[in-house]
């Protein structure tokens, strides 16, 4: 059975970037209260060998604005890895959100079809048929790293629930 492929990665990617623009929200709010440093709270991680909360965020919007670009095929979009704040990882996933907002629906026409090559180091490369791409490589990787930030911030002690992952609440 064919995939939506617009409705599952760019609708799909979009409700979840606002639920988790909410979850930072309540972050900043927690840490805030507890006088905790915004740079503390974004170098917050599950174990050593994680990466840490801001680079999460980066990765959620890479993955999403990825996914888009490769079903659709167009341009990817580039946002440098400098986000140091709430606030600029907040725009960020705004930003992701318009590109995605910005991408139509007929663009993704052949995406179940589509040939996608994914970089995944330096000089290592994945090649995939857009279905198997959307299903077993983007989803998954989108949603991974949505759940270790909902994580991070469940360890440190933001009261966000299975609610809030769903839905935002």
């Amino acid at each position: 059975m064919a995939t939506n492929a617009y409705s599952t990665s760019v609708r799909g990617f979009v409700s979840m970037m606002t639920n988790v623009k909410t979850w930072l929200a309540k972050g900043g709010e927690f840490a805030a209260a507890r006088g905790m440093s915004e740079e503390a709270l974004l170098a917050a991680r599950l174990y050593p060998d994680m990466l840490p909360l801001a680079r999460q965020i980066q990765i959620i919007s890479d993955a999403a604005k990825g996914a888009g670009a490769r079903l659709s095929g167009g341009e990817m979009p580039s946002f440098p890895d400098e986000e140091t704040t709430l606030a600029q990882l907040q725009q960020r996933l705004d930003k992701t959100i318009d590109y995605l907002n910005g991408l139509n629906e007929a663009e993704f026409a052949d995406a179940d079809t589509r040939a996608v090559t994914v970089r995944i180091g330096p000089e290592e490369t994945m090649e995939f048929r857009g279905e198997d791409y959307l299903r077993g490589f983007a989803v998954p990787n989108f949603y991974f790293h949505c759940s270790v930030t909902f994580a991070i911030l469940r360890h440190i002690g933001v009261e966000i629930g299975k609610r809030a992952y769903l839905a935002g609440a």
